[in-house]
Protein backbone atom coordinates (compact mmCIF):
# COMPACT_ATOMS: atom_id res chain seq x y z
CA UNK A 1 0.00 0.00 0.00
CA UNK A 2 1.74 3.11 -1.27
CA UNK A 3 1.21 6.48 0.41
CA UNK A 4 3.36 8.56 -1.91
CA UNK A 5 2.30 12.17 -2.61
CA UNK A 6 2.45 12.90 -6.35
CA UNK A 7 3.23 16.52 -7.32
CA UNK A 8 2.17 18.09 -10.63
CA UNK A 9 3.47 21.69 -10.48
CA UNK A 10 5.05 22.70 -13.76
CA UNK A 11 5.69 26.44 -13.20
CA UNK A 12 8.65 28.04 -11.49
CA UNK A 13 9.69 26.67 -8.14
CA UNK A 14 6.27 25.40 -7.10
CA UNK A 15 7.27 21.73 -7.17
CA UNK A 16 10.51 22.06 -5.11
CA UNK A 17 8.79 24.30 -2.56
CA UNK A 18 5.87 21.88 -2.12
CA UNK A 19 8.22 18.93 -1.88
CA UNK A 20 10.29 20.72 0.77
CA UNK A 21 7.24 21.77 2.76
CA UNK A 22 5.65 18.30 2.82
CA UNK A 23 9.00 16.61 3.34
CA UNK A 24 9.34 18.40 6.69
CA UNK A 25 6.14 16.65 7.82
CA UNK A 26 7.53 13.26 6.78
CA UNK A 27 5.64 12.74 3.53
CA UNK A 28 7.23 10.93 0.58
CA UNK A 29 6.80 13.15 -2.47
CA UNK A 30 7.38 12.43 -6.15
CA UNK A 31 7.41 15.15 -8.85
CA UNK A 32 5.70 14.43 -12.17
CA UNK A 33 6.56 16.17 -15.41
CA UNK A 34 3.22 15.80 -17.23
CA UNK A 35 -0.31 14.49 -16.96
CA UNK A 36 0.68 11.17 -18.52
CA UNK A 37 3.57 10.81 -16.06
CA UNK A 38 1.12 11.51 -13.25
CA UNK A 39 -1.20 8.77 -14.56
CA UNK A 40 1.68 6.28 -14.76
CA UNK A 41 2.72 6.98 -11.15
CA UNK A 42 -0.88 6.69 -9.96
CA UNK A 43 -1.04 3.26 -11.64
CA UNK A 44 2.20 2.31 -9.85
CA UNK A 45 0.65 3.29 -6.51
CA UNK A 46 0.15 6.51 -4.61
CA UNK A 47 -1.77 7.95 -1.67
CA UNK A 48 -2.82 11.33 -3.13
CA UNK A 49 -1.92 13.89 -5.80
CA UNK A 50 -1.16 17.59 -5.26
CA UNK A 51 -1.83 19.52 -8.50
CA UNK A 52 -1.63 23.21 -9.32
CA UNK A 53 -4.58 24.54 -11.33
CA UNK A 54 -2.46 26.06 -14.08
CA UNK A 55 -0.44 22.83 -14.56
CA UNK A 56 -3.67 20.86 -14.90
CA UNK A 57 -4.88 23.29 -17.54
CA UNK A 58 -1.64 23.27 -19.49
CA UNK A 59 -0.84 19.46 -19.53
CA UNK A 60 -2.32 16.70 -21.64
CA UNK A 61 -4.99 15.02 -19.50
CA UNK A 62 -6.02 12.09 -21.75
CA UNK A 63 -3.89 9.49 -20.00
CA UNK A 64 -5.03 10.79 -16.59
CA UNK A 65 -8.71 10.67 -17.67
CA UNK A 66 -8.32 7.06 -18.92
CA UNK A 67 -6.78 5.93 -15.63
CA UNK A 68 -9.52 7.59 -13.60
CA UNK A 69 -12.20 5.92 -15.68
CA UNK A 70 -10.57 2.50 -15.29
CA UNK A 71 -9.65 2.67 -11.61
CA UNK A 72 -11.12 -0.21 -9.53
CA UNK A 73 -14.51 0.07 -7.91
CA UNK A 74 -12.99 0.42 -4.45
CA UNK A 75 -10.74 3.30 -5.58
CA UNK A 76 -11.63 7.02 -5.59
CA UNK A 77 -8.21 8.61 -5.93
CA UNK A 78 -7.95 11.86 -3.89
CA UNK A 79 -6.66 15.09 -5.47
CA UNK A 80 -5.69 18.38 -3.80
CA UNK A 81 -5.98 21.27 -6.28
CA UNK A 82 -4.03 24.46 -5.51
CA UNK A 83 -6.18 27.03 -7.28
CA UNK A 84 -5.42 30.63 -8.21
CA UNK A 85 -7.53 33.13 -6.26
CA UNK A 86 -10.35 34.58 -8.45
CA UNK A 87 -12.69 37.44 -7.91
CA UNK A 88 -15.61 35.82 -9.72
CA UNK A 89 -16.83 32.42 -10.80
CA UNK A 90 -14.53 29.92 -12.49
CA UNK A 91 -15.03 29.40 -16.17
CA UNK A 92 -16.89 26.36 -17.39
CA UNK A 93 -13.68 24.70 -18.62
CA UNK A 94 -12.11 24.91 -15.16
CA UNK A 95 -15.20 23.34 -13.61
CA UNK A 96 -15.07 20.54 -16.20
CA UNK A 97 -11.49 19.78 -15.26
CA UNK A 98 -12.46 19.57 -11.58
CA UNK A 99 -15.29 17.24 -12.54
CA UNK A 100 -12.85 14.93 -14.34
CA UNK A 101 -10.72 14.62 -11.24
CA UNK A 102 -13.69 13.45 -9.15
CA UNK A 103 -12.47 13.30 -5.54
CA UNK A 104 -10.84 16.70 -5.32
CA UNK A 105 -10.29 19.32 -2.60
CA UNK A 106 -9.66 22.86 -3.82
CA UNK A 107 -7.36 25.10 -1.82
CA UNK A 108 -6.92 28.75 -2.94
CA UNK A 109 -3.52 30.30 -2.79
CA UNK A 110 -1.84 31.77 -0.92
CA UNK A 111 -2.18 28.91 1.59
CA UNK A 112 -0.66 28.33 4.98
CA UNK A 113 1.68 25.31 5.32
CA UNK A 114 -0.34 23.76 8.17
CA UNK A 115 -3.50 23.96 6.08
CA UNK A 116 -1.76 22.16 3.22
CA UNK A 117 -0.34 19.37 5.44
CA UNK A 118 -3.74 18.96 7.08
CA UNK A 119 -5.39 18.56 3.68
CA UNK A 120 -2.76 16.00 2.66
CA UNK A 121 -3.28 14.04 5.89
CA UNK A 122 -7.03 14.02 5.32
CA UNK A 123 -6.57 12.79 1.75
CA UNK A 124 -4.29 9.97 2.92
CA UNK A 125 -6.81 8.89 5.58
CA UNK A 126 -9.41 8.58 2.86
CA UNK A 127 -7.01 6.63 0.67
CA UNK A 128 -6.24 4.24 3.55
CA UNK A 129 -9.94 3.55 3.95
CA UNK A 130 -10.04 2.73 0.25
CA UNK A 131 -7.13 0.33 0.65
CA UNK A 132 -8.98 -1.32 3.57
CA UNK A 133 -12.09 -1.60 1.39
CA UNK A 134 -9.90 -3.24 -1.28
CA UNK A 135 -8.59 -5.75 1.24
CA UNK A 136 -12.07 -6.62 2.45
CA UNK A 137 -13.41 -6.85 -1.09
CA UNK A 138 -10.55 -9.15 -2.05
CA UNK A 139 -11.14 -11.31 1.03
CA UNK A 140 -14.85 -11.44 0.21
CA UNK A 141 -14.10 -12.37 -3.38
CA UNK A 142 -11.67 -15.09 -2.20
CA UNK A 143 -14.31 -16.43 0.19
CA UNK A 144 -16.89 -16.43 -2.57
CA UNK A 145 -14.47 -18.25 -4.88
CA UNK A 146 -13.65 -20.81 -2.17
CA UNK A 147 -17.36 -21.31 -1.52
CA UNK A 148 -17.96 -21.72 -5.23
CA UNK A 149 -15.21 -24.32 -5.46
CA UNK A 150 -16.53 -26.12 -2.39
CA UNK A 151 -20.00 -26.21 -3.87
CA UNK A 152 -18.61 -27.42 -7.16
CA UNK A 153 -16.71 -30.30 -5.46
CA UNK A 154 -19.31 -31.03 -2.76
CA UNK A 155 -20.79 -34.03 -4.56
CA UNK A 156 -17.33 -35.46 -5.28
CA UNK A 157 -16.24 -35.02 -1.67
CA UNK A 158 -19.45 -36.58 -0.42
CA UNK A 159 -18.83 -39.54 -2.71
CA UNK A 160 -15.23 -39.89 -1.52
CA UNK A 161 -16.28 -39.66 2.11
CA UNK A 162 -18.99 -42.24 1.52
CA UNK A 163 -16.42 -44.61 0.01
CA UNK A 164 -14.10 -44.04 3.00
CA UNK A 165 -16.93 -44.69 5.44
CA UNK A 166 -17.94 -47.82 3.53
CA UNK A 167 -14.34 -49.04 3.57
CA UNK A 168 -14.05 -48.36 7.30
CA UNK A 169 -17.36 -50.13 7.89
CA UNK A 170 -16.20 -53.15 5.85
CA UNK A 171 -12.99 -53.31 7.84
CA UNK A 172 -14.94 -53.06 11.09
CA UNK A 173 -17.30 -55.84 10.01
CA UNK A 174 -14.32 -58.01 9.02
CA UNK A 175 -12.72 -57.42 12.43
CA UNK A 176 -16.01 -58.25 14.16
CA UNK A 177 -16.37 -61.41 12.07
CA UNK A 178 -12.75 -62.36 12.78
CA UNK A 179 -13.29 -61.80 16.49
CA UNK A 180 -16.46 -63.89 16.40
CA UNK A 181 -14.58 -66.66 14.58
CA UNK A 182 -11.78 -66.50 17.13
CA UNK A 183 -14.27 -66.62 20.01
CA UNK A 184 -16.12 -69.52 18.39
CA UNK A 185 -12.81 -71.34 17.87
CA UNK A 186 -11.88 -70.72 21.50
CA UNK A 187 -15.26 -72.00 22.73
CA UNK A 188 -14.97 -75.05 20.46
CA UNK A 189 -11.43 -75.71 21.68
CA UNK A 190 -12.50 -75.42 25.31
CA UNK A 191 -15.48 -77.66 24.68
CA UNK A 192 -13.37 -80.29 22.93
CA UNK A 193 -10.77 -80.12 25.73
CA UNK A 194 -13.45 -80.56 28.41
CA UNK A 195 -15.08 -83.41 26.54
CA UNK A 196 -11.65 -84.95 25.96
CA UNK A 197 -10.88 -84.92 29.68
CA UNK A 198 -14.27 -86.45 30.42
CA UNK A 199 -13.93 -89.18 27.81
CA UNK A 200 -10.36 -89.91 28.90
CA UNK A 201 -11.55 -90.48 32.47
CA UNK A 202 -14.42 -92.67 31.28
CA UNK A 203 -12.02 -94.68 29.10
CA UNK A 204 -9.73 -95.26 32.10
CA UNK A 205 -12.57 -96.71 34.19
CA UNK A 206 -13.81 -98.82 31.29
CA UNK A 207 -10.32 -100.18 30.66
CA UNK A 208 -10.18 -101.50 34.20
CA UNK A 209 -13.64 -103.06 33.85
CA UNK A 210 -12.79 -104.56 30.46
CA UNK A 211 -9.54 -105.97 31.78
CA UNK A 212 -11.51 -107.87 34.40
CA UNK A 213 -14.34 -108.87 32.05
CA UNK A 214 -12.20 -109.88 29.08
CA UNK A 215 -9.52 -111.52 31.18
CA UNK A 216 -11.92 -113.67 33.17
CA UNK A 217 -13.81 -114.61 30.00
CA UNK A 218 -10.51 -115.75 28.52
CA UNK A 219 -9.78 -117.79 31.67
CA UNK A 220 -13.22 -119.39 31.42
CA UNK A 221 -12.63 -120.17 27.76
CA UNK A 222 -9.24 -121.77 28.48
CA UNK A 223 -10.55 -123.92 31.31
CA UNK A 224 -13.99 -124.76 29.89
CA UNK A 225 -14.54 -128.33 28.75
CA UNK A 226 -18.13 -127.71 27.66
CA UNK A 227 -18.29 -126.65 23.99
CA UNK A 228 -21.40 -124.55 24.61
CA UNK A 229 -19.72 -122.63 27.45
CA UNK A 230 -16.65 -122.08 25.26
CA UNK A 231 -18.82 -120.77 22.41
CA UNK A 232 -20.78 -118.41 24.68
CA UNK A 233 -17.59 -117.08 26.27
CA UNK A 234 -16.19 -116.48 22.78
CA UNK A 235 -19.26 -114.36 21.91
CA UNK A 236 -18.75 -112.38 25.12
CA UNK A 237 -15.04 -111.92 24.30
CA UNK A 238 -15.93 -110.52 20.88
CA UNK A 239 -18.24 -108.00 22.54
CA UNK A 240 -15.47 -107.16 25.01
CA UNK A 241 -13.06 -106.56 22.09
CA UNK A 242 -15.56 -104.18 20.49
CA UNK A 243 -15.88 -102.33 23.79
CA UNK A 244 -12.07 -102.14 24.00
CA UNK A 245 -12.00 -100.63 20.53
CA UNK A 246 -14.48 -97.95 21.68
CA UNK A 247 -12.25 -97.08 24.64
CA UNK A 248 -9.27 -96.77 22.28
CA UNK A 249 -11.31 -94.42 20.13
CA UNK A 250 -12.20 -92.38 23.20
CA UNK A 251 -8.54 -92.21 24.21
CA UNK A 252 -7.56 -91.16 20.69
CA UNK A 253 -10.15 -88.37 20.81
CA UNK A 254 -9.14 -87.25 24.29
CA UNK A 255 -5.47 -87.30 23.21
CA UNK A 256 -4.44 -89.32 26.27
CA UNK A 257 -3.53 -92.40 24.25
CA UNK A 258 0.14 -92.17 23.38
CA UNK A 259 0.88 -92.20 19.67
CA UNK A 260 4.22 -93.45 18.34
CA UNK A 261 5.16 -90.61 15.97
CA UNK A 262 7.65 -91.70 13.31
CA UNK A 263 8.18 -90.74 9.66
CA UNK A 264 5.44 -92.50 7.66
CA UNK A 265 5.37 -92.99 3.88
CA UNK A 266 1.80 -91.79 3.29
CA UNK A 267 1.62 -92.88 -0.35
CA UNK A 268 2.96 -96.34 0.55
CA UNK A 269 0.51 -96.61 3.45
CA UNK A 270 -2.48 -95.78 1.21
CA UNK A 271 -1.32 -98.18 -1.49
CA UNK A 272 -0.97 -100.90 1.12
CA UNK A 273 -4.58 -100.34 2.18
CA UNK A 274 -6.17 -100.92 -1.22
CA UNK A 275 -7.15 -104.53 -0.54
CA UNK A 276 -8.40 -103.68 2.96
CA UNK A 277 -10.45 -100.77 1.61
CA UNK A 278 -11.92 -102.89 -1.17
CA UNK A 279 -13.08 -105.51 1.35
CA UNK A 280 -14.40 -102.90 3.81
CA UNK A 281 -16.25 -100.79 1.22
CA UNK A 282 -17.63 -103.56 -0.96
CA UNK A 283 -17.84 -104.19 -4.70
CA UNK A 284 -20.73 -101.78 -5.39
CA UNK A 285 -18.54 -98.72 -4.79
CA UNK A 286 -15.85 -97.34 -7.07
CA UNK A 287 -12.61 -96.51 -5.25
CA UNK A 288 -10.19 -94.06 -6.90
CA UNK A 289 -6.66 -93.64 -5.50
CA UNK A 290 -4.97 -90.38 -6.57
CA UNK A 291 -1.53 -90.06 -5.07
CA UNK A 292 0.86 -87.15 -5.38
CA UNK A 293 3.86 -88.20 -7.52
CA UNK A 294 6.24 -86.83 -4.89
CA UNK A 295 7.44 -88.86 -1.89
CA UNK A 296 5.23 -87.74 0.97
CA UNK A 297 6.50 -88.48 4.48
CA UNK A 298 4.59 -87.33 7.56
CA UNK A 299 5.25 -87.48 11.29
CA UNK A 300 2.47 -89.77 12.47
CA UNK A 301 1.53 -93.12 13.95
CA UNK A 302 1.13 -95.42 10.93
CA UNK A 303 -1.46 -97.66 12.60
CA UNK A 304 -3.55 -94.72 13.73
CA UNK A 305 -3.42 -93.01 10.32
CA UNK A 306 -4.50 -96.26 8.70
CA UNK A 307 -7.36 -96.49 11.18
CA UNK A 308 -8.35 -92.86 10.48
CA UNK A 309 -8.43 -93.42 6.70
CA UNK A 310 -10.44 -96.61 7.16
CA UNK A 311 -12.94 -94.78 9.41
CA UNK A 312 -13.37 -92.03 6.82
CA UNK A 313 -13.80 -94.58 4.02
CA UNK A 314 -16.50 -96.43 5.96
CA UNK A 315 -18.24 -93.13 6.73
CA UNK A 316 -18.16 -92.30 3.01
CA UNK A 317 -19.61 -95.70 2.16
CA UNK A 318 -22.45 -95.24 4.66
CA UNK A 319 -23.21 -91.83 3.13
CA UNK A 320 -23.79 -93.50 -0.29
CA UNK A 321 -26.60 -96.04 0.31
CA UNK A 322 -27.30 -96.31 -3.43
CA UNK A 323 -23.65 -96.68 -4.44
CA UNK A 324 -21.19 -94.05 -5.62
CA UNK A 325 -17.55 -93.13 -5.79
CA UNK A 326 -14.92 -92.83 -3.08
CA UNK A 327 -11.68 -90.95 -3.75
CA UNK A 328 -8.57 -91.09 -1.58
CA UNK A 329 -5.93 -88.55 -2.54
CA UNK A 330 -2.64 -87.30 -1.13
CA UNK A 331 -0.83 -84.02 -1.52
CA UNK A 332 1.39 -81.45 0.15
CA UNK A 333 0.19 -77.98 1.12
CA UNK A 334 1.55 -75.05 3.10
CA UNK A 335 -0.19 -73.72 6.19
CA UNK A 336 -0.12 -70.07 7.23
CA UNK A 337 -0.20 -68.65 10.75
CA UNK A 338 -3.89 -67.76 10.27
CA UNK A 339 -4.84 -71.40 9.66
CA UNK A 340 -4.53 -72.41 13.31
CA UNK A 341 -1.52 -74.62 12.49
CA UNK A 342 2.17 -74.04 12.93
CA UNK A 343 3.36 -72.42 9.66
CA UNK A 344 5.03 -74.90 7.33
CA UNK A 345 4.38 -77.78 4.93
CA UNK A 346 1.86 -80.50 5.68
CA UNK A 347 0.97 -83.80 4.05
CA UNK A 348 -2.76 -83.76 3.30
CA UNK A 349 -4.83 -86.93 2.92
CA UNK A 350 -8.24 -86.27 1.35
CA UNK A 351 -11.11 -88.74 1.51
CA UNK A 352 -14.06 -87.69 -0.67
CA UNK A 353 -17.41 -89.32 -1.37
CA UNK A 354 -20.35 -88.55 -3.65
CA UNK A 355 -22.93 -89.21 -0.97
CA UNK A 356 -25.76 -87.30 0.64
CA UNK A 357 -23.55 -84.69 2.29
CA UNK A 358 -23.93 -83.07 5.70
CA UNK A 359 -26.20 -80.07 6.44
CA UNK A 360 -24.19 -76.89 6.97
CA UNK A 361 -25.74 -76.36 10.40
CA UNK A 362 -24.26 -79.68 11.59
CA UNK A 363 -20.69 -79.27 10.32
CA UNK A 364 -19.51 -77.66 13.57
CA UNK A 365 -20.64 -80.73 15.54
CA UNK A 366 -19.35 -83.62 13.46
CA UNK A 367 -16.16 -83.97 15.57
CA UNK A 368 -18.08 -84.12 18.85
CA UNK A 369 -17.91 -87.60 20.42
CA UNK A 370 -21.10 -89.67 20.11
CA UNK A 371 -22.56 -87.26 17.55
CA UNK A 372 -23.58 -88.97 14.32
CA UNK A 373 -25.78 -88.25 11.32
CA UNK A 374 -26.32 -91.95 10.73
CA UNK A 375 -29.61 -93.69 11.62
CA UNK A 376 -30.01 -95.17 15.11
CA UNK A 377 -27.83 -98.24 15.57
CA UNK A 378 -25.68 -97.52 12.49
CA UNK A 379 -22.82 -95.72 14.18
CA UNK A 380 -21.20 -94.91 17.52
CA UNK A 381 -20.43 -91.27 16.75
CA UNK A 382 -16.74 -91.79 17.58
CA UNK A 383 -15.25 -92.25 14.10
CA UNK A 384 -14.67 -88.60 13.23
CA UNK A 385 -13.83 -87.68 16.81
CA UNK A 386 -11.13 -90.36 16.74
CA UNK A 387 -9.76 -88.97 13.46
CA UNK A 388 -9.77 -85.51 15.06
CA UNK A 389 -7.85 -86.79 18.11
CA UNK A 390 -5.27 -88.61 15.98
CA UNK A 391 -4.60 -85.53 13.82
CA UNK A 392 -4.39 -83.17 16.81
CA UNK A 393 -2.04 -85.47 18.68
CA UNK A 394 0.16 -85.72 15.59
CA UNK A 395 0.53 -81.93 15.41
CA UNK A 396 -1.97 -81.49 12.57
CA UNK A 397 -5.69 -80.97 12.16
CA UNK A 398 -8.79 -82.17 10.34
CA UNK A 399 -10.91 -80.10 7.96
CA UNK A 400 -14.26 -80.97 6.47
CA UNK A 401 -16.22 -79.59 3.55
CA UNK A 402 -19.65 -80.89 2.61
CA UNK A 403 -22.50 -79.93 0.26
CA UNK A 404 -25.86 -81.57 0.69
CA UNK A 405 -26.65 -83.80 -2.24
CA UNK A 406 -23.11 -83.63 -3.64
CA UNK A 407 -20.86 -85.27 -1.08
CA UNK A 408 -18.26 -84.69 1.60
CA UNK A 409 -14.49 -84.22 1.66
CA UNK A 410 -12.46 -84.71 4.85
CA UNK A 411 -8.82 -83.60 4.94
CA UNK A 412 -6.25 -84.93 7.41
CA UNK A 413 -3.30 -82.51 7.76
CA UNK A 414 -0.09 -84.07 9.13
CA UNK A 415 3.32 -82.38 9.60
CA UNK A 416 5.87 -83.19 6.90
CA UNK A 417 8.81 -85.41 7.89
CA UNK A 418 11.95 -86.53 6.08
CA UNK A 419 11.89 -89.96 4.53
CA UNK A 420 12.79 -92.78 6.85
CA UNK A 421 15.85 -94.47 5.41
CA UNK A 422 15.82 -97.53 7.62
CA UNK A 423 13.62 -99.05 10.29
CA UNK A 424 14.82 -100.44 13.57
CA UNK A 425 14.34 -104.16 13.79
CA UNK A 426 12.67 -105.44 16.93
CA UNK A 427 14.07 -108.63 18.33
CA UNK A 428 11.39 -111.29 18.66
CA UNK A 429 10.47 -112.61 22.08
CA UNK A 430 11.23 -116.23 22.71
CA UNK A 431 8.12 -118.33 22.54
CA UNK A 432 9.07 -120.71 25.32
CA UNK A 433 9.19 -119.87 29.00
CA UNK A 434 12.65 -119.37 30.47
CA UNK A 435 13.79 -122.43 32.34
CA UNK A 436 14.92 -122.08 35.94
CA UNK A 437 13.61 -121.75 39.50
CA UNK A 438 10.16 -120.30 40.19
CA UNK A 439 10.15 -116.54 39.50
CA UNK A 440 8.24 -114.31 41.89
CA UNK A 441 6.16 -111.31 40.78
CA UNK A 442 4.94 -108.48 43.02
CA UNK A 443 1.59 -107.07 41.79
CA UNK A 444 0.58 -103.59 43.07
CA UNK A 445 -2.96 -102.73 41.88
CA UNK A 446 -5.71 -100.86 43.73
CA UNK A 447 -8.59 -102.31 41.70
CA UNK A 448 -9.44 -105.64 43.36
CA UNK A 449 -10.95 -107.18 40.21
CA UNK A 450 -7.95 -106.31 38.02
CA UNK A 451 -5.54 -107.48 40.75
CA UNK A 452 -7.30 -110.85 41.11
CA UNK A 453 -7.22 -111.35 37.32
CA UNK A 454 -3.47 -110.60 37.07
CA UNK A 455 -2.70 -112.84 40.06
CA UNK A 456 -4.82 -115.66 38.63
CA UNK A 457 -3.11 -115.42 35.23
CA UNK A 458 0.40 -115.34 36.67
CA UNK A 459 -0.26 -118.31 38.92
CA UNK A 460 -1.74 -120.19 35.97
CA UNK A 461 1.45 -119.43 34.01
CA UNK A 462 3.57 -120.85 36.84
CA UNK A 463 4.81 -117.72 38.60
CA UNK A 464 4.82 -117.09 42.33
CA UNK A 465 2.79 -113.97 43.15
CA UNK A 466 2.75 -111.46 46.00
CA UNK A 467 0.02 -108.81 45.86
CA UNK A 468 -0.55 -105.34 47.35
CA UNK A 469 -3.59 -103.04 47.14
CA UNK A 470 -1.75 -99.70 47.20
CA UNK A 471 1.70 -98.22 46.70
CA UNK A 472 2.94 -98.08 50.30
CA UNK A 473 1.93 -101.68 50.90
CA UNK A 474 3.75 -102.67 47.72
CA UNK A 475 6.97 -100.97 48.90
CA UNK A 476 6.67 -102.80 52.23
CA UNK A 477 6.35 -106.14 50.39
CA UNK A 478 9.36 -105.17 48.26
CA UNK A 479 11.43 -104.45 51.37
CA UNK A 480 10.44 -107.80 52.95
CA UNK A 481 11.43 -109.92 49.96
CA UNK A 482 12.75 -108.78 46.62
CA UNK A 483 10.75 -110.21 43.69
CA UNK A 484 12.00 -110.97 40.18
CA UNK A 485 9.47 -108.53 38.65
CA UNK A 486 7.28 -105.63 39.78
CA UNK A 487 3.90 -104.99 38.10
CA UNK A 488 2.38 -101.69 39.24
CA UNK A 489 -0.71 -99.69 38.30
CA UNK A 490 -0.45 -95.95 37.67
CA UNK A 491 -3.61 -94.35 39.10
CA UNK A 492 -3.78 -95.38 42.78
CA UNK A 493 -4.66 -93.60 46.04
CA UNK A 494 -1.64 -92.29 47.90
CA UNK A 495 1.44 -93.05 45.87
CA UNK A 496 0.86 -93.36 42.14
CA UNK A 497 2.70 -95.75 39.86
CA UNK A 498 5.51 -93.33 38.96
CA UNK A 499 6.23 -92.61 42.62
CA UNK A 500 6.25 -96.33 43.43
CA UNK A 501 8.70 -96.98 40.55
CA UNK A 502 11.08 -94.25 41.77
CA UNK A 503 10.97 -95.60 45.33
CA UNK A 504 11.43 -99.20 44.12
CA UNK A 505 14.48 -98.30 42.05
CA UNK A 506 16.00 -96.62 45.09
CA UNK A 507 15.80 -100.03 46.82
CA UNK A 508 16.53 -102.25 43.79
CA UNK A 509 17.97 -100.36 40.82
CA UNK A 510 18.07 -103.42 38.51
CA UNK A 511 14.52 -104.65 39.28
CA UNK A 512 12.45 -105.21 36.08
CA UNK A 513 9.20 -103.24 36.19
CA UNK A 514 5.92 -103.26 34.29
CA UNK A 515 3.60 -100.26 34.60
CA UNK A 516 0.00 -101.35 33.97
CA UNK A 517 -2.66 -98.68 33.42
CA UNK A 518 -5.53 -97.82 31.13
CA UNK A 519 -4.96 -94.05 31.31
CA UNK A 520 -1.97 -92.09 32.49
CA UNK A 521 -0.08 -88.85 32.28
CA UNK A 522 2.29 -90.20 29.64
CA UNK A 523 4.75 -87.32 30.01
CA UNK A 524 5.29 -88.29 33.65
CA UNK A 525 5.41 -92.02 32.80
CA UNK A 526 8.01 -91.70 30.04
CA UNK A 527 10.41 -89.95 32.38
CA UNK A 528 10.80 -93.12 34.44
CA UNK A 529 10.07 -95.99 32.04
CA UNK A 530 10.72 -96.95 28.42
CA UNK A 531 7.60 -96.05 26.36
CA UNK A 532 8.25 -98.91 23.94
CA UNK A 533 7.88 -101.46 26.75
CA UNK A 534 4.16 -100.99 27.16
CA UNK A 535 1.29 -103.33 27.99
CA UNK A 536 -2.01 -101.50 27.61
CA UNK A 537 -5.25 -102.18 29.44
CA UNK A 538 -7.38 -104.01 28.61
CA UNK A 539 -4.87 -106.75 27.81
CA UNK A 540 -5.20 -110.46 27.12
CA UNK A 541 -3.43 -113.30 28.90
CA UNK A 542 -1.00 -113.73 25.98
CA UNK A 543 -0.07 -110.05 26.17
CA UNK A 544 0.62 -110.31 29.90
CA UNK A 545 2.64 -113.51 29.44
CA UNK A 546 4.76 -111.97 26.67
CA UNK A 547 5.47 -108.82 28.70
CA UNK A 548 6.43 -110.81 31.81
CA UNK A 549 8.73 -113.12 29.83
CA UNK A 550 10.45 -110.16 28.20
CA UNK A 551 10.91 -108.28 31.46
CA UNK A 552 12.24 -111.23 33.45
CA UNK A 553 14.35 -112.33 30.48
CA UNK A 554 16.07 -108.96 30.27
CA UNK A 555 16.56 -108.89 34.03
CA UNK A 556 18.82 -106.11 35.09
CA UNK A 557 19.47 -105.05 31.46
CA UNK A 558 16.26 -102.99 31.28
CA UNK A 559 12.66 -102.46 32.32
CA UNK A 560 9.30 -102.96 30.67
CA UNK A 561 6.50 -100.38 30.84
CA UNK A 562 2.79 -100.80 30.27
CA UNK A 563 0.08 -98.21 29.63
Amino acid sequence: MSERILLLALRGRDAPVLEQLLGRSGYDCHRCSSGDALADEMAAGAGAALVTEESLAETDRHGLARWLERQPAWSDFPFILLATKRSGRRPQSALHRLEQLGNVVVLERPIHGETLTSAVASALRGRRRQYEAERQLNALAAAEESLRQLNATLETRIGQRTVELARANDQLMQEIAERERAQAALVQSQKMEAVGQLTGGIAHDFNNLLTVIGGNLELIQRRATDERISRLSDFALQASDRAAKLTRQLLAFSRTQRLTLTPVDINGLIQGMTDLLARAIGPTYEIAIRLDPRDLWAMADANQVELAILNLAINGRDAMPDGGGLTIASGCEAASSQSGLRPGDYVVVKVSDTGTGIPKALLDRVFDPFFTTKPMGKGTGLGLSQVYGIAQQSGGTVRIDSVEGRGTTVEIWLPVARALEASVAVAPVAAGRRKGPLERVLVVEDDAGVRRFIVECLEMLGYGVTEASHGREGLERLAEARPDLLIVDFAMPGLNGVEVINAARAQAPDLPIILATGYADMEAVHKVIDPERVLRKPFQIDDLERAVRTAIGEGARGTVGAD
